[in-house]
């Protein structure tokens, strides 16, 4: 299962949750507008930096929005 780190008005959020979508690409939504999951990013990346993308099934955890879309188009 893939986890997104996000804030609403992030376009680089907006770009890789589009892709997301468009490829039909489930994933668990976290909003870091929420203290807990600002927290949560924090202590998992080590930065608050979105879009931040966890898949927890092959452990991988990337930042940049352009590696995480190349990364998606390796396991769709």
């Amino acid at each position: 299962m893939f986890d997104l780190y996000i804030l609403e008005t992030c376009p680089y959020c907006k770009k890789v949750m589009k892709f997301m979508d468009e490829n039909g690409i489930k994933y668990n939504k976290i909003d870091i507008a929420d203290k807990s999951a600002e927290d949560a990013l924090i202590q998992s990346g080590g930065k608050r930096q979105v879009p931040f993308f966890v898949d927890r099934d092959r452990n991988i955890q990337m930042y940049e929005s352009s590696d995480i879309i190349e990364y998606l188009k390796t396991v769709i």
